[in-house]
């Protein structure tokens, strides 16, 4: 073909944004569209999924380990449908992603044509800030760069809509200026943005004046993290985080209490309950039930989108900033004093202790608790994890200590189970001279992470680095579900609905050409490590670990134990899960008492 076609413009303008890879998934709508990629395959790569909704969760994971705005591509219809649960989790946890999708031609639409769906009703709300059909050549580059500003400015997902026709049709031309033909660009800055001095001042009032302060941080303190350690040991506070900012600071810090919520630690509780004054330095963590209690303390709160402030606990005073910049210009405010540090770092010891008992509890089966604590000695310094959704995440959340620096990322706020295979490979394409690990249990490797193992048989070998470490926990169960409805509801266990079928998974890793390896006793965990992180391939461990192990909130009240028990007393054997529940509600109590 020797005219270049909107196609091939629109192929021009990503990589004039930088673009480097595209992940989808092929159709006819947007044929010309993959024609135009094959042919500038040598500056741009089409990274195949095994599915759409794997390719967004992709360009999610490529944005959520710092590849920039993540694009996709998928035709229309049923490809355009499938897009939807990875740009959800895109939008939720605040990432930039652009979805290229193809559309009948123009001519066929609202005659209720092949694949035909309204799109632009399909797509407004998960791509509420941006969503464009290009229906004109002319159109396409100001509609293209419009949606990477947009993505970028606004931390969330668009799209844009290329009807098949319009894709076919000759490029415009580079030069013309007429009425109506907008001529845009693909510049961007993001700046930077300061409160002003009055609410400076009067958050250093709030600080200052409290004696026990907690400090909660979220994925919106990433790059502030010396910022954030400097206002923490100026106040003698305690340090707690969401499940998305688990990676920002080194949780063996002493007054680093870990994850906060229902996936979180005692230690980061009794913060919580305890302290009369509360930071929060971009965090939306949606556990309100973990906050301090209405009135109990009086609230800062810092975050880049100021409609975020103040939305999940009261606060009193809102800086709306960039973190590192907020908390430099707050911290020559504040006082230096030891606060309550005393008090934090006795409960952090306490939660160790009580982490150390967990991992070591002996049942019926493998205790995932272990499993997933052998891993944090043995992790790369330069490794990427990616994790998960359902019982494996309360795992990652309390047992695994990453080393600084090293990303680990989840489907936080849609919590979509599915996610951790996409993630890996998105990390493992952006950085490829480093290890990762993914981190999933059975269930959510029979939804999609089994066809996308097929994706790394096909791609390893090309990497620098070619360890890629899956572990799947094999309990049978969908665990969360199942102590989530006994602990919710007083309902038992209901097999139909939460039984996983059996799989040979290390045995489907060799069928691929991988390495395949499982594990049953304690004693050859650390092992398993070791050989999968010391491979020449990527590596999946089968560990057949119990499904009783309780995945209860800390600190729970009696009623939500006592609800638990009720459920399980209406099972056939609850004996196990009711010991090892009971187990660690005394656990508890026994290190508050000291």
């Amino acid at each position: 073909m020797s005219t270049a076609t909107v196609a091939d413009h629109l192929v021009e303008r990503l990589l004039d944004w930088g673009v480097e890879r595209v992940f989808g998934y092929a159709g006819d709508g947007v044929d010309p569209l993959l024609a135009a990629l094959h042919r500038q395959q040598d500056r741009i790569e089409l990274v195949t999924a095994r599915h759409e909704e794997m390719a967004a969760f992709m360009a999610t994971g490529h944005a959520k380990y710092g590849g920039g705005t993540g694009v996709c591509l998928a035709t229309q219809g049923p490809g355009a449908i499938h897009l939807l649960e990875g740009l959800y989790d895109a939008k939720l946890d605040r990432k930039p992603v652009v979805a290229i999708v193809g559309q009948v031609v123009s001519t066929a639409l609202g005659s209720g044509y092949l694949q035909e769906v309204d799109l632009q009703t399909l797509f407004k709300d998960v791509c509420a800030q941006y969503l464009q059909v290009v229906s004109a050549p002319d159109q396409l580059p100001h509609v293209l760069d419009n949606a990477f500003r947009t993505a970028q400015a606004t931390s969330s997902p668009v799209c844009v809509v290329v009807p098949h026709d319009v894709q076919q049709a000759d490029a415009p031309a580079r030069d013309q200026q007429e009425h109506g033909i907008v001529r845009s660009s693909t510049a961007y800055s993001a700046g930077r943005l300061l409160p002003d001095e009055d609410s400076l001042r009067a958050a250093a009032e709030v600080l200052g004046s409290g004696e026990r302060v907690a400090v909660l941080v979220g994925q919106g303190a990433a790059g502030a993290e010396r910022e954030v350690r400097d206002v923490v040991e100026r106040l003698g506070a305690g340090l707690t985080t969401s499940l998305l900012g688990k990676p920002l600071l080194d949780e063996s810090l002493p007054y680093h209490c870990g994850v906060m919520g229902h996936l979180g630690t005692t230690a980061s509780a009794e913060l919580m309950a305890g302290c009369d004054t509360l930071l929060v330095v971009g965090s939306n963590d949606p556990w309100t039930e973990f906050y301090p209690a209405p009135g109990q303390a009086r609230a800062v709160q810092i975050d880049v989108t100021p409609r975020n402030i103040g939305t999940k606990y009261p606060v009193e005073v809102a800086l709306a900033g960039d973190a590192a910049a907020t908390l430099t210009a707050l911290a020559p405010l504040l006082p230096e004093r030891p606060g309550w540090r005393a008090d934090v770092e006795r409960a952090v010891s306490a939660w160790h202790d009580v982490a150390d008992r967990r991992a070591a509890q002996r049942s019926g089966r493998l205790n995932p608790q272990h499993v997933v604590r052998e891993l944090s000695a043995r992790l790369p310094r330069d490794a990427q994890v990616a994790v998960d959704v359902g019982s494996v995440t309360y795992w990652y959340a309390r047992f695994l200590r990453l080393p600084p620096g090293v990303p680990a990322n989840l489907s936080s706020t849609l919590a979509s189970m599915g996610s951790a295979m996409p993630y890996g490979i998105a990390a493992k394409l952006l950085h490829p001279d480093r290890p990762v690990v993914a981190l999933a249990g059975d269930g959510a490797m029979q939804m999609n992470g089994l066809s996308e193992l097929i994706t790394v048989a096909d791609r390893w070998r090309d990497w620098a680095d070619p360890r890629f470490v899956v572990l799947v926990l094999h309990n049978g169960d969908l665990a969360e579900v199942t102590w989530e409805q006994r602990e919710m509801e007083g309902d038992p266990r209901f097999p139909a609905s939460q039984r996983v079928p059996p799989f040979p998974y290390a045995g489907y890793a060799d069928l691929l050409g991988l390495h395949g390896l499982r594990v049953e006793e304690p004693g050859q965990v650390g092992e398993a490590w070791q050989q999968a992180l010391a491979a020449d391939r990527p590596t999946l461990i089968e560990a057949v670990v119990d499904p009783d192990v309780p995945l209860l909130p800390p600190h729970r009240p009696g009623s939500t134990v006592e609800r638990t028990l009720a459920g399980l007393e209406q099972e056939p054997d609850p004996d196990q899960a009711r010991a090892l529940l009971i187990e660690q509600r005394e656990d508890e109590r026994r290190k508050r008492t000291r």
